[in-house]
């Protein structure tokens, strides 16, 4: 496969497991409470990680002092988007919260790429990406309208 076909596959596994564990995060929450299901949802995911670390893992831990310090605090960016996306499934549904959600991500992921930041390549911001995230916003405000 080439790599588009890869990029367009997992993107589509992503957009599918963060609509589920949202949702499943969610339910968690009504019986446990928001941190601790937090804390539930980080500690089972550190453990499934450290196995697939084991399992397929072709990197190494030993190249961490390398890293741009900034780029660390992922993890506590982990907590707080696990916590955030209760409260909006709570607050608006499921539906109605993924969508915000995903237009955000890509009006940040916009400003990553317009400006080249924290070492992504810089790819020209134009009229089509402003339109799509136009239509994105429209798209949000009618499915909210009754």
């Amino acid at each position: 496969m080439d790599n588009i076909v890869i990029g367009i596959t997992y993107s589509l596994f992503a957009g599918l497991f963060i609509t589920l564990q949202s949702v499943f995060n969610t339910r968690i929450s009504d019986k446990v409470g928001l941190w601790e299901t937090t804390v539930i949802v980080h500690v089972v995911g550190l453990i499934f990680g450290l196995l697939m670390t084991i399992i397929v893992g072709k990197g190494s831990f030993k190249d961490i002092g390398q890293v741009n310090k900034i780029y660390l605090i992922g993890g506590v960016l982990g907590v707080m988007i696990v916590y955030s996306v209760m409260i909006g499934i709570t607050s608006l549904g499921a539906s109605l919260s993924i969508a915000i959600v995903v237009t955000t991500q890509l009006i940040f992921a916009t400003i990553v790429d317009s400006f080249g930041l924290f070492g992504s390549p810089q790819i020209e911001f134009n009229f089509t990406k402003f339109l799509g995230i136009l239509i994105m916003i429209i798209g949000i405000i009618i499915f909210k309208s009754k």
